[in-house]
């Protein structure tokens, strides 16, 4: 049975830091991208990062580009999210997700048709 659990979510004052974990089991994850999203009450589901397989490409959301950083160990199967200079903005539940499918793909653009993802974990910044 795929899994994807996420961890490290919770409250942090607005400035601080998290990093938000995801454990991949159940398969082989080789070659899969592996990526964030977010949902915050009201809103849409965002994109939030994405990183390949070898984590030669990564995309980071304009949101989030140069305060958040996606990264993945595989002997780990395991991907982070180095969250910093956190803004109340950023409150959210945090999904982890795990596709096929290309990076820049409307697969992970839109969040629709991802393969794997996990039940989440809320993060709040408290301004």
């Amino acid at each position: 049975q795929v899994q994807l659990v996420e961890s490290g979510g919770g409250l942090v004052q607005a400035g601080g830091s998290l990093r938000l974990s995801c454990a991949a089991s159940g398969r082989t994850f080789s070659g899969y991208v592996m990526g964030w999203f977010r949902q915050a009450p009201g809103k849409e589901r965002e994109f939030v990062a994405g990183i390949t397989w070898n984590a030669g490409l990564t995309y980071h959301a304009d949101s989030v580009k140069g305060r958040f950083t996606i990264s993945r160990d595989n002997a780990k199967n395991t991907v982070y999210l180095q969250m910093n200079s956190l803004k109340p903005e950023d409150t959210a539940v945090y999904y982890c997700a795990a596709d096929t499918a290309g990076l820049y793909g409307r697969s992970w653009s839109s969040g629709y048709g991802i393969d794997y993802w996990g039940k989440g974990t809320l993060v709040t910044v408290s301004s």
